[in-house]
C-alpha cells in the first residue's frame, strides 16, 4: 500500500502551546490597541492601570503588569500641549496566563539594542497535578526521611 503524503490531520495544541499563544495574543493586543494613545507624565499611571484592567478581563489571564514611562518617548509639547503619544519605547508589559496544566509568563519590552519592541516568553512550566504534589509531599528523602508504606500502598502490593 502506498504511503500517504500531503497534509496530515492537525493535532490539538498542548496546554503549554495554547498558553504561549494566549500570552502572545494578549501582548500583541496591548501593543496594537494602545500605541498612539495620548499620554503625559500625569496620566501615565492611570493609562497603565486601564490597560491592566482591560487585559485582565480576557480568558486565561492570571496576572498582568503594565508600566508606561513617558519620559522614554519622543519630546512633547509644552503647557496645554504638553503630552505625547504612547510609543513602543515607553511601554513594558508582563502577563501570566494559565491554560489547563500550564502557566506561561511573557513580556513585551522595547529592546534598545534591537530598536524593536520584542515579545518574549519569560517562563513556562507545567503545573503538577494535585496527586503529584501529594506524592512529592509524602515521599522522598527530605528532612523527615522516607515515609513508611501506607495501608493503601501495602494493599496495592498484595500485603495485608
Amino acid at each position: 500500500m502506498p504511503e500517504r503524503t500531503g497534509p496530515q490531520p492537525a493535532r490539538s495544541p498542548t496546554d503549554r502551546e495554547q498558553a504561549i499563544f494566549e500570552a502572545g495574543i494578549k501582548l500583541g493586543g496591548v501593543f496594537h490597541q494602545f500605541i498612539g494613545t495620548p499620554v503625559a507624565a500625569r496620566t501615565a499611571r492611570g493609562l497603565a492601570r486601564t490597560i491592566e484592567r482591560a487585559v485582565a478581563l480576557q480568558p486565561f489571564v492570571r496576572k498582568v503588569r503594565v508600566e508606561v514611562r513617558p519620559e522614554l518617548g519622543p519630546p512633547t509639547g509644552t503647557g496645554r500641549y504638553g503630552y505625547g503619544y504612547l510609543a513602543a519605547e515607553m511601554l513594558r508589559v508582563e502577563v501570566e496566563v494559565s491554560v489547563g496544566g500550564s502557566r506561561v509568563t511573557a513580556r513585551l519590552r522595547f529592546r534598545e539594542e534591537l530598536r524593536y519592541p520584542l515579545m518574549e516568553i519569560v517562563t513556562g512550566h507545567r503545573r503538577r497535578s494535585p496527586a503529584a504534589r501529594r506524592r512529592q509531599g509524602r515521599g522522598g528523602a527530605g528532612l523527615a526521611g522516607p515515609r513508611a508504606p501506607s495501608r493503601r500502598d501495602r494493599l496495592r502490593e498484595g500485603e495485608s
